[in-house]
């Protein structure tokens, strides 16, 4: 196996018994970057000097015994999580650029741990697209079929991390942005409870969260990234919390069977066939399984669309007419449904944040876990903006995602089989509000129930 398809939790072990270095390693990502990049394109600012010179730092740490808790691991940051010295983006070709004065608290974090962060990674305009179509990025594309999407907003993160950029990969998820990505990816995708991991700004639903090939990479990420960060007013007070025991006993466990959202894209058969067998597998090892009725709405969705809108056409009317007409066409066209959005339709809009957290909290309450698709669809293709690439019908494939953002719920997207062309098909799993580590734990037994999957993609042209 090759150093750059070396999970985190085996390069630590390797470099304390002495058998490889963050240099070797580091190397090694950077070779694999330069085969792939060419055509997935899910990197942006990539350094690789200054890369190299922390992986030397990190060697001396590791030979004089003053090892950190991520040393030498390679690490990729979304580019909307401010990394000093390197622009934010945001997306957009509308965004003027400048440099980050600070890191962000999860990069922060992952820094002070000695993760090796080299390069950011791509994302829509704005992170409001479910795809890797940017109008400031170049067009991101699935590594296990160039010709299909990563999905997103977490594009580059889920595309790097499928094509063996190294092991561990930040993310963000508002609606979705870092399951559905994950889940087309063929990764594991773990979007936090509200909180959990500080983020800088933070906002209603906004999480960052790892994405990665195993949970206990996940799990080994969020040791690092739930440390405390006063600059985040809205996260959750600290916890000890024993990241890496990830070992449950399902006997008895009951996990809801969640197949109908209520609202949304019809359930492709393939999805729906892969979250079955993901529910007999949890059967077999003794949880009991039961139906999980549709507990969201049509007026839920169309109230977060609306409030999204508006917030999406302040934004860009702000911009300066030159910047505005740089946005990309689509992300303008979905926007300026908000223009003219009265204040109560705003309120009602804002609102249906509250109904939806109220409807998940209680639907799933009765249950250990949630079984669900993260995508009711298969993948789709690279240059479309969303799976139904229409601005009217834009929130129709985050019906299973959304409802855990705004109910401030863990949930985890983990690969879980292939459709017929042998692309990724994720399985989400979701838990009690607060009871992240439960979720992680029923991620990796589910991880030790499936079916093997197939090989890592080596990134292949189109057809």
């Amino acid at each position: 196996m090759s150093l750059h398809e070396r999970s985190a939790v085996e390069l630590l072990a390797l470099y304390a018994r002495g058998e490889v270095s963050p240099v070797e390693v580091m190397r090694d990502v950077l070779a694999r970057v330069e085969a792939c990049e060419p055509k997935i394109a899910a990197l942006w600012g990539l350094d690789a000097s200054a890369a190299l010179a922390a992986a030397r730092d990190s060697e001396a740490r590791w030979r004089n015994g003053r090892a950190l808790p991520l040393d030498g691991v390679p690490v990729t940051v979304k580019e909307n999580i401010a990394t000093r010295g390197v622009a934010v983006p945001l997306g957009t070709a509308g965004t003027e650029l400048r440099a980050a004065a600070h890191d962000a608290p999860p990069a922060a974090r992952l820094r002070e741990a000695g993760a090796l962060i080299f390069a950011k990674t791509t994302m829509p305009d704005y992170g409001m697209l479910s795809s890797g179509v940017s109008s400031f990025h170049a067009l991101t594309r699935n590594p296990w079929d160039v010709s299909k999407n990563p999905g997103g907003s977490s594009a580059g993160a889920a595309a790097a991390c499928a094509a063996g950029y190294g092991p561990l990969h930040l993310g963000t998820d508002i609606g979705g942005s870092i399951r559905l990505p994950a889940g087309w990816c063929g990764i594991v995708g773990f979007k936090p409870s509200l909180g959990r991991v500080p983020i800088h700004p933070p906002y209603a639903g906004r999480v960052a969260g790892p994405m990665t090939r195993t949970v206990e990479d996940a799990a080994l990420a969020m040791d690092v990234l739930a440390q405390p960060d006063a600059r985040d007013a809205m996260s959750l007070p600290h916890q000890d919390i024993a990241w890496r025991d990830l070992d449950i006993d399902l006997r008895g466990k009951r996990i809801g069977l969640w197949l109908d959202a209520g609202w949304g894209l019809p359930l492709d058969a393939a999805v729906r066939d892969v979250v079955l067998r993901a529910a007999r597998a949890f059967e077999s090892a003794g949880a009991v399984v039961e139906p999980l009725p549709a507990f969201t709405t049509r007026a839920m969705a169309d109230g977060m669309n609306d409030f999204w809108r508006l917030r999406a056409w302040l934004d860009i009317q702000a911009l300066s007419e030159a910047r505005r007409a740089r946005v990309l066409p689509f992300i303008r066209a979905w926007a300026e449904g908000g223009a003219h959005l009265t204040g109560e339709q705003a309120f009602r809009g804002y609102s249906q944040m509250a109904a939806l957290r109220d409807a998940a909290v209680a639907a799933t309450q009765p249950f250990d876990a949630a079984l669900s698709p993260v995508s009711p669809v298969l993948n789709f293709p690279a240059e479309w903006a969303m799976p139904t690439n229409d601005p009217a019908r834009a929130m129709e494939h985050i019906a299973f995602t959304l409802p855990f953002n705004m109910s401030e719920q863990p949930a985890i997207a983990v690969p879980a089989g292939t459709d017929a062309s042998g692309l990724p098909i994720g399985v989400q799993i979701a838990g009690r509000r607060h009871d992240d580590l439960g979720v992680m734990r029923f991620a990796r037994a589910f991880e030790r129930l499936r079916p093997p999957l197939p090989a890592w993609p080596t990134v292949t042209d189109p057809a």
